[in-house]
């Protein structure tokens, strides 16, 4: 059980407490008038009969004004500090009050219906998309997860998240069938024809590989070796060699030129039909993913990875010390763009907000019990004197209205049974 809690007096106490006390003896002044008229009637009864349904009023008025004074008393202290059972209401029922308070927040408010029903009319994803959409908001965000990078790849690496993550990561990349997979891009690839191209990106690489003076060299001392000794006296591969390439340029730049030429149709149908061999030939795919399994097999690979990694790490360090602005100014915009992004997609807010929602309540309904208990916990550790003090500051004098009414009340019961009586006499 939490320790006695104690409530902070509000600026406007004090007024209401000098209220409370005028009211208070008020109240008290008019019991005393009530008892004072009734004393006085009786004394003038003799005098003259109607000072009977004067001193009827005031013993009315001032039992029900008594009897008034006592259940406000009642309801936050003894009367007169007597230990009359039934007393002190409010201090001798706390436990059972933090009990009820709690279940009646559980079963009313925390009820799924009612939660559900507010949780529905709150725009989570619209004041996300308001908060994002401000780039200063942005930016702060920004700093924010710039600061925690670096405590967060520490953590990575001290944990062995890091290796445990390249581990699943290799191991997902190994299930791969990766055959399928190609075919079916190199499919969509000509299906958009994307790979006149790539034949266009082929030819002018060969044709800029084939003039190259080292290339042509090459070629040249090739022909030199198969040429019979007396051509190359009249330097017949020199000839040969510009006659290779004149004609292969001259080929190439046909085939740039025409988009309806015959190669262009060879090429497309070379590519389809190893698209075809991609999915329908095991011993290919076989083969392939073994070049898979080698590739990530490689020493290399794992060095590439750490070298990545420790790049990433001193690029995200320099920029949480502020040597580099790049990395929060490029976060900054891609926030300011989601939250634009939000705003203007309804369909993904609503998405949001239902996903929202359903979690919320979700946990609202597995921890509501939690709340019962913690709220009944902490009126339990209530200063209760100081409370009813609090609760008096604020609708005490409410309820001292009530002695009021009680005399009135009272008085005016006793008035009309007097008069009955007085009636009933003369029958």
């Amino acid at each position: 059980m939490p320790a006695n809690v104690t409530f902070l007096t509000g600026p406007h106490d004090a007024a209401r407490a000098a209220e409370l006390r005028r009211v208070k003896a008020l109240a008290a002044l008019v019991l005393a008038a009530s008892l004072g008229l009734f004393v006085f009637a009786k004394i003038m009864l003799p005098v003259h009969p109607a000072f009977g349904f004067i001193a009827a009023f005031a013993e009315a008025a001032t039992i029900g004004g008594l009897a008034d004074w006592y259940a406000v008393v009642a309801l936050f202290r003894r009367p007169l500090g007597l230990p009359i059972p039934h007393t002190a209401i409010i201090q001798s029922n706390q436990h059972r009050i933090a009990d009820k308070l709690g279940e009646f927040v559980e079963v009313h408010f925390l009820a799924a219906a009612p939660v559900e029903a507010k949780l529905r009319q709150i725009d989570f994803a619209a004041f996300v998309a308001d908060w994002l959409g401000e780039t200063r908001r942005s930016a702060d965000l920004a700093r924010f997860v710039i600061r925690l990078l670096p405590e967060a790849l520490a953590a990575t690496e001290a944990s062995g998240l890091k290796t445990f993550a390249v581990r699943r990561i290799i191991a997902q990349l190994q299930s791969i069938d990766v055959a399928p997979l190609a075919g079916a891009t190199l499919r969509a690839f000509i299906r958009e024809g994307r790979h006149h191209g790539l034949l266009d990106e082929i030819l002018r690489v060969a044709h800029d590989a084939l003039t190259q003076p080292d290339t042509m060299a090459a070629i040249r001392g090739k022909i030199r070796d198969e040429l019979p000794t007396l051509l190359n006296f009249y330097r017949a591969d020199a000839y040969l060699v510009k006659r290779i390439v004149a004609s292969a340029s001259a080929f190439f730049a046909e085939v740039r030129d025409d988009p309806q030429h015959p190669f262009r149709g060879e090429f497309d149908h070379m590519l389809t039909a190893f698209a075809v061999r991609l999915d329908t030939d095991p011993g290919f795919a076989d083969k392939i993913d073994g070049l898979k399994r080698d590739l990530l097999a490689r020493p290399e690979l794992d060095a590439l990875a750490r070298t990545v990694w420790d790049n990433i790490k001193s690029f995200i360090d320099k920029s949480a010390a502020g040597e580099s602005n790049v990395l929060q100014h490029q976060l900054t915009k891609m926030f300011v763009k989601a939250g634009a992004a939000l705003a203007a997609d309804a369909e993904m807010r609503a998405d949001i907000n239902q996903g929202l929602a359903a979690v919320l309540r979700s946990f609202i309904s597995e921890h509501k019990s939690g709340v019962s208990g913690f709220i009944a916990d902490q009126v339990k550790g209530w200063d209760m004197g100081q409370l009813i003090s609090v609760i008096e500051l604020n609708v005490g004098k409410d309820l001292q209205y009530i002695r009021f009414n009680g005399s009135l009340i009272g008085g005016l019961a006793g008035l009309v049974l007097y008069t009955a009586e007085v009636l009933f006499r003369m029958l």
